[in-house]
């Protein structure tokens, strides 16, 4: 419960909280926990600061359940119930995930103010658009003022610069009222640098394992029961006492899991729970890049239970195709066979060699079984944008035209789209990779890094901006003033007209794998994706125009450049793009 003082610490012989400056031993119980002594059990009230204090020491550390850490994850805690908030969502029934429309968005350069508070005031931009879940890149608290969020230390406990628990609340309940779900972020495979000090209370990590963030959470050693219900119930925190609607599981290939039933399936068993209980869809979504189709395979056939992953092949063969860029892990992508492939099987790397990893990658998906909407893609996302040395968009690398048409492949692709704060409308504003470290060495490491790591990929070092900075922080946050400018405009069109669309056009929300075509010429670069009975979508990437032939009479729905449609065929310009409507009443084979 949140304003519970009892607490896991396995480690410590002597456990005291301290509760506004008082100091109060608890008696250890069963299983490493450390409980108040009747006599004391209502000491703690919401408002009020605590800690503890380990084996005598000096120091008096924050609550490793801590919902509310004003002061930063180095200062004490503050008692908070969520159970306090007035909620307005009483009409919520859930937003499921199938057919949806995600935005992603980091709470911190969404707005000037980078608050919740003033994120609300945006919303009605989102209504608008037509999204149907935001999703937060992490809020949980980490060390500093502002930062991406996966360095968090303090998992249960809302960043205090975006405005704390009560805040969050705020958000998820106007987000409701505006029928909007929300999809919270969230990183179970690592814990930050500074700040976490919950290695001194038990046995949370692993150091015979390693990952890049250091050492491994603790899944399968001795005392990973209770590290395994620390994440369980953070994930359920979010989704009950703050109405979340979904949670986005950053990395789960580095959730290093030898127990026989791995720590996803067993969250993916709790939520399914949680859900029945509140009546309402909770999805869970995993960014992996095994291309592992257990993990969204239904428990019934074996596999984890996941609601959806997201999907970096189809990224990779939209950007390939688009920008004729053939470097690095886009080699393998770069011909229009790859984009077929990725939207008429889901994965392009289904046991195929990889010459970027130098062998044999990913599993083919049971496509009769697997619904598309299960697999997540987007043609920008804050990894894409913010690993780049300089954090530059797709829309200052291309032109309008070419964002047009990856915005037209992706909100009419079989899958469910993901759009990327002011990628809707070609925002021009760099997503930066920022971090405010207070520690000078910690600071130092991350700068010294960051040049390091892009030298070794033969990036020019002069356009990156130091991660600590006050610039890349500030240089990374939207101006909402180029809405009112003509070439940001037509962009935002494009993405309204093309989600009007799906809404209008059942073809385009069909989540059956069978029910996508593709053709396309090599040599012409032009390529046509047929969703279901009546719609054809047709994209020329290359420069010098293309005729396409037609299956039947068609009516325009929507068009990008130069488009003409006459005599049973589709001329396209340079780099245009149209979506038609079959006008007969059905195709050959169909009853």
């Amino acid at each position: 419960m949140p304003l519970s003082l009892d607490v896991w610490a396995p480690i410590p012989d002597r456990v005291d909280v301290v509760v506004d400056g008082v100091d109060l031993p608890l008696i250890r119980s069963e299983e490493g926990w450390w409980r108040l002594g009747p006599e004391h059990r209502d000491v703690l009230r919401e408002g009020v600061d605590y800690g503890y204090r380990l084996d005598g020491a000096d120091a008096v550390l924050p609550a490793p359940r801590s919902r509310w850490q004003p002061n930063g994850v180095h200062g004490l805690s503050r008692a908070y119930d969520p159970a306090s908030y007035q909620w307005g969502d009483q009409d919520w029934t859930g937003r499921q995930l199938a057919g949806a429309i995600i935005y992603e968005l980091h709470v911190g350069t969404f707005t000037p103010e980078g608050t919740l508070g003033a994120a609300i005031d945006k919303l009605d931009h989102l209504v608008e658009l037509g999204i149907d879940l935001v999703e937060l890149m992490p809020v949980n608290a980490f060390n500093g003022e502002h930062g991406w969020g996966y360095d968090g230390v303090g998992w249960y406990a809302v960043h205090h610069a975006y405005g704390g628990p009560r805040a969050y609340q705020e958000f998820v309940d106007a987000c409701h009222q505006r029928g909007i779900g929300v999809i919270q972020d969230v990183v179970y495979n690592h814990l930050g640098p500074s700040g976490n000090y919950l290695p001194q209370f038990g046995p949370f990590l692993d150091d015979s394992v390693q990952s890049p963030w250091g050492s491994a959470i603790n899944l399968a050693g001795e005392g990973s029961d209770e590290v395994r219900r620390f994440i369980i119930d953070n994930a359920l925190m979010w989704l009950q006492e703050y109405h979340v609607d979904g949670l986005r599981l950053d990395a789960v290939h580095a959730l290093v899991d030898a127990r026989a039933i791995h720590i996803l399936e067993e969250l993916a068993v709790e939520v399914n729970a949680l859900s029945t209980f509140l009546n309402r869809p909770l999805s869970l979504i995993a960014e992996s890049d095994l291309n592992d189709p257990r993990l969204i395979t239904p428990r019934e056939a074996g596999g984890y239970g996941l609601d959806a992953q997201w999907s970096d092949d189809f990224h990779h063969a939209l950007l390939a195709n688009l920008t004729g860029d053939d470097s690095g892990y886009y080699a393998d992508f770069a011909e229009l066979q790859a984009l077929g492939k990725v939207l008429e099987t889901g994965f392009f790397h289904d046991g195929t060699k990889s010459s970027f990893r130098g062998r044999r990658h990913g599993r083919r998906l049971d496509t009769p079984t697997i619904p598309t909407w299960r697999l997540v893609v987007c043609s920008d996302n804050h990894d894409q944008i913010g690993n780049r040395a300089d954090g530059a968009r797709l829309s200052t690398r291309q032109s309008t035209r070419q964002l047009q048409i990856a915005a037209l492949m992706t909100m009419l692709s079989p899958y469910t789209p993901m759009i990327f704060m002011g990628e809707e409308w070609a925002a021009r504003t760099p997503f930066m990779f920022f971090s405010s470290h207070p520690e000078e060495e910690l600071a130092r490491a991350v700068s010294k890094g960051r040049v390091e790591e892009f030298s070794k990929m033969d990036w020019d070092t002069s356009v990156i901006v130091d991660p600590q900075s006050p610039e890349a922080f500030e240089g990374s946050k939207l101006n909402w003033d180029e809405l009112q400018q003509e070439v940001h405009a037509e962009v935002l069109g494009t993405y309204r007209d093309a989600i009007a669309l799906r809404r209008t056009y059942p073809d385009l929300t069909d989540p059956r794998f069978e029910w996508v075509s593709t053709r396309f010429d090599a040599d012409g670069h032009w390529f046509v994706m047929e969703r279901g009975e009546t719609i054809t979508v047709a994209v020329n990437f290359d420069h010098d125009p293309a005729e396409i032939e037609l299956e039947g009479p068609s009516e325009l729905l929507m068009r990008i450049g130069e488009v003409e449609v006459a005599e049973g065929k589709l001329q396209l310009g340079s780099q245009s793009a149209a979506v038609l409507h079959l006008t007969r009443e059905a195709l050959p084979g169909r009853s």
